[in-house]
């Protein structure tokens, strides 16, 4: 039995062109097999090659890496200057420490340095260049040869407003608290309308305009979320309210990971519609 759960809308697209680092908005979006185009295609890496996050280095919250039709990226970072950072096609392969993925192409000693200089370590930025080397694994919903890019376990994050919304609802109930942003979940994809809150757990299908997804898993929330995004200050929600709420199987839960069977452009505005199977 199918049941369709009420339309809602896209109200926010971003993607995080360097993982780790801070959303980039968009109006619109390229979907690929692995993702949205744009989305966690590079990573800085360490003298051993591991991925760096932010939960570790969170000075990488604090840059922006903005991409342009060529693929090249402009860092920004508040009070040091910008570089733009071509995409290094045909450079040098090196060897990374990353889930189902053995190397990725270097993006050259400018990049390094910059990046060396906001983390205060010798860094590498790496750019993935064919997200079919790295697929989605079976414990997370993949079917053995789904692409991925360098997001941890699925391509796609989806959010709902009213999820938030009963969140931050929950987290004032509690304690004096300030509200949740959304920017702390890291969505690609952020939708609103008349729905209840987490509705989105049961969708297993889901269509975005004229693109179609499939459900991968229900998201696990690391305390990378405790952290404010802008200030860097940290602190114990949202897990601490999600461990009340929303704990299951040893985890914290918020939005699901969404997987697309087909490709296209989405946009703010278009229509939402997460289908349940019953």
């Amino acid at each position: 039995m199918l049941r369709e759960d009420l339309v809602t809308r896209v109200t926010a697209l971003r993607v995080h062109p360097v993982k780790a680092t801070a959303p980039v908005t968009v109006d619109e979006a390229i979907v690929e097999l692995s993702g949205l185009r744009d989305d966690r295609r590079w990573a800085v890496i360490d003298v051993d090659g591991r991925r760096l996050n932010a939960t570790t280095h969170d000075r990488l919250l604090t840059v922006t890496a903005t991409p342009d039709a060529s693929g090249a990226l402009t860092l920004t970072r508040p009070g040091d200057d910008a570089l733009t950072v071509p995409r290094p096609i045909g450079g040098r392969t090196i060897a990374v420490d990353v889930s189902r993925l053995a190397s990725m192409v270097d993006a050259g000693d400018l990049a390094a340095t910059w990046f060396s200089r906001v983390l205060d370590q010798p860094v590498r930025l790496a750019w993935q260049d064919d997200p079919s080397r790295r697929v989605i694994s079976p414990d997370h919903g993949g079917t053995g040869d789904d692409p991925l890019s360098l997001a941890d376990t699925g391509p796609i994050l989806l959010t709902t407003r009213a999820s938030l919304d009963q969140l931050n609802s929950w987290i004032a109930e509690e304690q004096a608290e300030s509200a949740m942003s959304m920017q702390r979940f890291r969505p690609n994809v952020v939708v609103d309308g008349d729905l209840d809150a987490f509705v989105e757990d049961a969708w297993r299908t889901i269509r975005i305009g004229e693109v179609g997804y499939r459900f991968a898993e229900h998201c696990d929330r690391c305390v990378v979320t405790t952290i404010d995004p802008v200030t860097l200050v940290r602190g114990r929600e949202p897990i601490r309210t999600l461990a009340r709420h929303r704990r299951w199987d040893g985890k914290t839960w918020f939005g699901i990971r969404i997987v697309p069977m087909t490709t296209g452009t989405i946009a703010v505005g278009d229509e939402v519609l997460g289908t349940c199977h019953t």
